[in-house]
Order: structure tokens, then sequence, then C-alpha cells
């Protein structure tokens, strides 16, 4: 959902907006000149702000520039029936008055039009009402919100059947035919193919295991293997990576589901996604964070008393205008960025929380990307550990550079970009 916003500036005519996308808006025609490319994904992280001038202008760039018609949906938000203040325009946060929001938003930046779609579980008849199909069938591109993602499953798929409904595969159809679509947060993970995550923490993912299901529990790792929307289907998907420490969480999911390969979005940065599902498939990061890629192919995992290990896997982080071909697993920075020789002789600092434990109330002193980039630019050291702030057991990732591992900056010794760190998970 959206962070922090200036919503009286923002949805002053929200009223007006929502009463026009109740009354399903008519289709009108599409603009002379749409969107060139085949079609594209843009899968955020969450946090994205409204700032991100970078973002916000390569979605509506793929979608047409100046031309650029934009669908947002935003289902994954609870309702407006559920929202106690659905009356109040400066602290509403539902499904309707979040799509005006980004509505208003993605004009501001620079589209021709942007509407809400007016799909969520107040209005799931909707998903598959043929005027809604047409209000689709005249966008240029799609924006999916963040919230639950389980709640796009409930609204846009026909259950236990998992099919599309009318609305999905229109929107679907559209991305065939060069569309671009995009989405932050619960918005990006339902664009997963199958065993889609449903929630969890790292360290109770490392201890407990990962079960089918969605569950009320949100530290339970929890997935769903007929997955989203399956619109990226070339590795599990993650997103607030970073900020909630979810790398444990991935790696676990992935072993248990036979996941080669795990991509874990950061906030407020963008993966884009040109030729999805072919082989010509290419990633690029943009946005002042990165993309966590964990490789899988030679791990193997172990359960003993003590507890589930992880030996065998690799661990890459990429920052803007990094590219990744996952065809070949090559990860290619970014013009101007140049490999480093380790310079540091400080010890890699001790790290008691890898995972951004919500138990720590001390705050959130570390992580492991912190551990990654203290180790790749020290010149002492080769392997280095971070553990889990919980107990019983503490859980001990081991990272060790080997060859191919690399480091790349930009005019600097400090490592932003790393490729290829082995990594290990023991418990204690």
């Amino acid at each position: 959902m959206p962070g922090t916003r200036s919503r009286r500036g923002l949805l002053a005519a929200t009223a007006a907006m929502l009463s026009a996308a109740l009354a399903v808006p008519a289709a009108h025609a599409s603009p002379a000149h749409g969107p060139t490319r085949g079609g594209s994904l843009v899968l955020i992280g969450g946090g994205l702000k409204e700032d991100n001038k970078a973002v916000y202008r390569e979605i509506i760039d793929r979608a047409g520039g100046s031309a650029a018609r934009l669908g947002v949906l935003t289902a994954a938000s609870i309702p407006a029936s559920r929202d106690p203040n659905a009356d109040d325009p400066a602290r509403c946060s539902n499904s309707a008055c979040n799509g005006a929001y980004y509505a208003s938003l993605f004009k501001q930046h620079g589209a021709a039009d942007a509407q809400w779609i007016p799909v969520d579980l107040d209005h799931i008849a909707n998903a598959d009402s043929d005027a809604v199909v047409a209000q689709v069938n005249s966008m240029t591109g799609f924006f999916f919100g963040g919230g639950d993602q389980y709640r796009y499953v409930t609204t846009l798929l026909h259950g236990d059947a998992h099919t599309d409904s009318k609305v999905l595969a229109a929107i679907r159809a559209k991305l065939a035919a060069g569309a671009v679509i995009a989405g932050s947060s619960a918005g990006a993970q339902i664009m997963a193919g199958a065993d889609m995550v449903t929630g969890g923490d790292s360290y109770q993912a490392l201890r407990d295991g990962s079960s089918p299901g969605y569950f009320d529990d949100p530290t339970r790792l929890g997935y769903l293997p007929a997955g989203g929307f399956g619109f990226f289907r070339s590795g599990l998907i993650d997103t607030h990576t970073g900020a909630a420490g979810r790398e444990g969480r991935a790696l676990r999911l992935a072993s248990d589901t036979g996941h080669p390969r795990v991509y874990g979005l950061e906030e407020n940065t963008a993966l884009i996604i040109d030729n999805p599902g072919t082989p010509a498939e290419t990633a690029t990061v943009k946005g002042t964070r990165g993309l966590t890629v964990l490789d899988l192919r030679r791990a193997r995992a172990h359960t003993t008393t003590a507890g589930w290990s992880l030996s065998g896997a690799r661990y890459t982080y990429l920052t803007d205008g990094d590219r990744y071909l996952p065809q070949t697993w090559r990860a290619l920075p970014a013009p101007g960025k140049h490999p480093i020789t380790p310079t540091g002789d400080t010890p890699v600092p001790a790290n008691n929380d890898a995972f951004y434990s919500p138990a720590n109330t001390s705050g959130r002193p570390y992580s492991l990307l912190s551990t990654a980039r203290a180790l790749a630019a020290s010149r002492t050291q080769r392997t280095a550990t971070a553990s889990t702030f919980e107990t019983d057991p503490r859980y001990t990732v081991t990272l060790t550079r080997t060859q191919p591992t690399t480091a790349w900056a930009h005019n600097s010794s400090d490592p932003t970009t790393l490729t290829s760190l082995a990594l290990t998970i023991t418990p204690n």
C-alpha cells in the first residue's frame, strides 16, 4: 500500500473519481501510437515513493509516453466497506482510495490518463464484467498496488481452478500484445508463477519450513503451489527483501519447493523485465537500492536433530543499471562500474541480527547485505558470518569469497555490486 503521502493534494478529487470508476467508465478509443516494444514487466519491491520519477517514468514510457493510459488495480488493499476512514480522503487506505491515489500520481508524472479498474473484494463480480474488460482494453499499461497478494488471487482468479477472470484474461492478452505491467510489493508478488509466497518471517521459516496455504499467523512461511498470475516464471519473487530481512525465508521456500533461483526485490527500486518468458528475457535494476539474486542450483539442504541447514547456495546483489540474464545466469554490471580490489584491514563487524528480527527491539543495527559488502571490501578476510537474533537454534549464515566472486563500484573502493558469494546456513 502507499506509504507516506500528501493525500489532500493528491486526492482532492477522490470522491468524483471513485464515483466515475464505480460506475464503470466507458471504454475510450486506444491511442494512435501505443507501446512499440514487446510486453514488459516492472517489478517494485514495495515502498514506492511519490517522487521516484525514474520508476514512474519507466512505466509511463513503456506504456506509450505522453499517450500512456494506465489502468490501476488495487484489489490487494482492503475494500472501502472494511475501512473505518473510507469517507476521509486524508486518512483512507482502501482499494478505491488507493486506486485514486495512484491514478493521480501517474497523471502527475506525465501519463495522458490513469484510471482505477474497479475490481476488489467489494466488487468481485466486476472481474467478469464486459464493461470493465472494455475499460481494460482501452489501456496501454497496468499497475498493481500493494497490500495482500492473496486478495488478487481471490478477486481476479477463479477459485480452485485458478483460471483467469475475464479482466485478468484481457490484461494477459494486453501483455502479450506489448503492454507494460507493473506492480509494487503484493503487486509484484502476484506476477509469480508456481509457489508464490503468501507470508512468513525468516527465522520461523528456517526453523519450521514452509507449508502450502495462506495463514493467519504472519510469521509462518506459506505459499500457493498454483502460484499467482504467472507473468514471471524465471524464479521465485520476494519483496521488501532488505528492509524486512527476507533472504532467509526466500532461501527456505526455494529449497523446499525445488526452485533454483529467487529474485529478492528491494523497496523503492524496480526490476525491469524485457521479453518475459522467452529465451531473450533480460532483467535491469533501476533505483537507489538493489536486487538480491539467490542461486540454488548446487544447493543442498539437510535436516538433523540440530535443525535445518543449507550449503552450496550463491548470493548476488545488483544495483542501479546492472543487468541480469536469466537464461545464462549471468550478471552484467552497469557501464561505468569497475571491479575493485579489496583494501580494507578492518575485521568484518559482528552481525547478530542477519534478518532484521521483529524481536530485536534495540533497533536494526546490521543486515546480511552489510556483512556481504564488508566482506567484499576486506583484504584480509575470505569468510564472514552473520547470525539470527533468535536462538534455539541460532542460525549462522556464512558468506565466502570464492572464484568467480567479484565486487564492483562506481568511482570508489566501496563495493555496491556483488556477484556469486558462496552461502551456507547452519543451526547452532
